[in-house]
């Protein structure tokens, strides 16, 4: 389907599936140099007010006819044009606002089969509209039309560069609902606040550019839905752009909802990655980033002092036998190449074959990120490393990524639940719930995690092998079940690639086969680790105890690290590791804390020293790998290959 085209015949910037009114693709009978000729030229228009429209077709026409007699009286005729932005309307809207484009030459229709967003549907009308000043407003016409002339005004005397009706400025506040207003004040201090916006209301709909502003500011602005307004001014305030806000009388009208995925995850998320790219990203640099990792190690090591006695913990590692600690960090590092065979599985699934070798320096180089940065950044940085060195798309990257994480959970998971049903057959388990139940502080805290993150590894396990029995999308219903906005497609899209690309690397006999036993093979090592550190304490128990309980202890303590509540885990191992043994084992706290801490120790070290080196192999920077891996997340651009 053609692209849309303005009055004068000239083609605007192009998108899918977009025809005009006039020039309809669809069989439209309206010449190219007629609909020009009737305007009196593109020269002639000098004011274009934008109506975006979504399933309006019990008020478009009111609003068009209202939007007109207002411009009429206060603008020259001929001097102004009324675009209705219709964005993949599923009702009447579309032919009601043909007919009106038909019935009056200062009316134009811009038509889209597919949703563009909000954001989407003003930028491309702005783009083909034939005026320097450029307007929109919402069709409810909540905001009182006697304001618009004072809103073109602003702009067209050149007052301003952008101009914004506000309903929050002292003095003339509007009297909203508390479902409306509570949320909008919420989110207007988070813009002020983050963003250093100086304006009070960023989301009222009723604004205008000048032509030169629109176009300086259209390219760096990347939301194309609600939070498209908000860049705007945003940006244009950054720019040094004259943006005049002055109050309007607004009354609510109809009922609306507060959309959990849009609101909460769309509107936020773009608010953080705003900030970011405003006033975080300009200040990064390589001495920067060196700085931020030492910082946040030492964090790490302030956050570890909140639950760890340092002075329980090396008096008990100092009686520890060395050569079983030795023992312990040899094991260790044979599970390493495992991980890298796994992984190499795990793309030959996917269609992409690598070395062994490289691979297990990509999953150093990510494990140790992890250690570093905080929220499990360091995951990211693996599909940056096989993108600049391999050339494997990021989505693949990031996919495989997720299918490794899901089959680590269910193995952990599932050791820990071999175990427990051990405990149950030999009556051990009132006193492990007492355990739990009666302990406080990070232990108690880490074993609530560990069961809630086992819990959900297994329900979505079980939830992907029923969709994929299945030709229902059950993704996209349970997501629709929370909201239907575009933010919902897209939050259901991206979940619904992720449980493709699982089936896909599991949905074999010899992809699960191989790929699971990998994975049982990795963490049986972390456990023999583990059980090779407390047996270096001298514990003096049963070797069947000591084995059951280094299983138990070592799986929940890394469920309980999944979520990223601390870099690296720290102190969530720790106090699952253990409240676990100390309810399970006559062994005393501070043995039972000294082994847990130098567990970990150890596995962090050679984590560290494995990926440091793989870094120097590969020549891999870890504040530039996150720093591109964000840049993929929100721009979806590639990033550059390293040097």
């Amino acid at each position: 389907m053609d692209g849309p085209r303005d009055g004068s015949g000239r083609d605007s910037a192009p998108r899918p599936h977009a025809t005009e009114s006039g020039v309809r693709a669809d069989g439209g009978d309206a010449a190219d140099g007629d609909v020009a000729a009737d305007r009196g030229g593109p020269e002639a228009v000098s004011v274009s007010v934008v109506l975006p429209a979504y399933n309006e077709a019990d008020t478009i026409e009111a609003t068009v006819e209202t939007t007109l007699r207002t411009l009429a009286s206060f603008l020259a005729p001929g001097s102004f044009e009324v675009i209705v932005a219709e964005d993949g309307c599923a009702d009447r809207t579309p032919e009601i606002a043909d007919r009106l484009a038909a019935e009056d030459d200062r009316v134009r229709h811009f038509h889209s089969d597919e949703r563009l967003g909000r954001g989407g549907a003003l930028e491309r009308a702005f783009e083909a509209a034939d005026g320097d000043v450029l307007v929109y407003f919402d069709t409810d016409l909540a905001t009182d039309m006697r304001h618009l002339e004072e809103l073109i005004e602003r702009v067209r005397s050149d007052e301003a560069d952008v101009a914004t009706g506000s309903r929050w400025i002292p003095g003339n506040v509007a009297d909203r609902p508390p479902k409306r207003g509570v949320p909008s004040r919420v989110y207007n201090g988070l813009v002020r606040t983050l963003l250093r916006s100086d304006l009070r209301d960023h989301q009222c709909g009723f604004k205008a550019f000048s032509r030169e502003a629109f176009d300086d500011l259209k390219t760096e602005v990347e939301d194309d839905h609600w939070f498209w307004d908000t860049e705007m001014l945003v940006r244009a305030q950054r720019r040094g752009f004259a943006v005049a806000e002055f109050p309007v009388e607004w009354t609510p009208k109809g009922d609306t909802k507060v959309d959990l995925v849009r609101d909460v995850f769309g509107m936020g998320s773009q608010i953080v990655r705003t900030f970011w790219q405003l006033s975080v990203r300009p200040r990064l640099s390589r001495r920067v980033g060196i700085v931020a990792g030492a910082v946040l190690a030492l964090v790490a090591l302030v956050l570890m002092t909140q639950y760890i006695d340092f002075e329980t913990v090396l008096t008990e590692v100092g009686d520890a036998d060395l050569a079983l600690v030795g023992a312990a960090a040899v094991i260790y590092v044979l599970s390493w190449p495992l991980r890298g065979y796994r992984y190499r599985d795990i793309l030959a699934e996917l269609g992409y074959h690598e070395r062994v070798g490289f691979l297990t320096g990509a999953v150093f180089i990510s494990q140790t990120g992890n250690l570093v940065f905080p929220a499990r950044a360091g995951d990211l940085i693996r599909a940056y490393v096989v993108k600049a060195r391999r050339g494997i798309p990021y989505p693949s990257g990031f996919a495989s990524l997720a299918a490794e994480r899901v089959f680590d959970l269910l193995t952990i998971t599932s050791m820990a639940g071999v175990v427990l049903i051990g405990y149950t057959a030999t009556g051990q388990t009132a006193e492990l719930a007492r355990t739990i139940t009666g302990a406080e502080g990070a232990g108690r805290v880490a074993v609530i995690v560990a069961l809630g993150v086992g819990l959900v590894a297994l329900a979505a396990v079980v939830g992907i092998a029923l969709s994929a029995r299945s030709d229902r999308d059950f993704v996209r219903a349970l997501v629709y079940r929370v909201s239907t906005d575009s933010y919902a497609d897209f939050v259901a899209g991206v979940v619904g690639r992720f449980v493709d690309d699982l089936q896909t690397v599991a949905g074999t006999r010899r992809g699960f086969s191989r790929v699971g036993a990998a994975s049982v093979a990795v963490w049986t090592l972390d456990v023999v680790t583990a059980l090779l550190v407390l047996a270096a304490f001298q514990p003096e128990l049963p070797l069947v105890e000591l084995v059951a309980v280094s299983f138990f202890a070592v799986s929940v303590g890394n469920l309980a690290k999944v979520l990223p509540l601390s870099p690296g885990g720290v102190g969530l191992y720790e106090g699952a590791f253990t409240l676990l043994v100390v309810g399970l084992t006559p062994l005393s706290a501070e043995l039972a804390l000294g082994a847990a801490v130098l567990d970990h120790a150890v596995k962090n070290l050679v984590t560290v020293i494995g990926g440091y080196a793989s870094m120097l192999g590969l020549n891999v920077s870890l504040t530039t790998a996150v720093e591109e891996t964000r840049e993929v997340r929100e721009h979806g651009e590639e990033a550059p290959e390293l040097d």
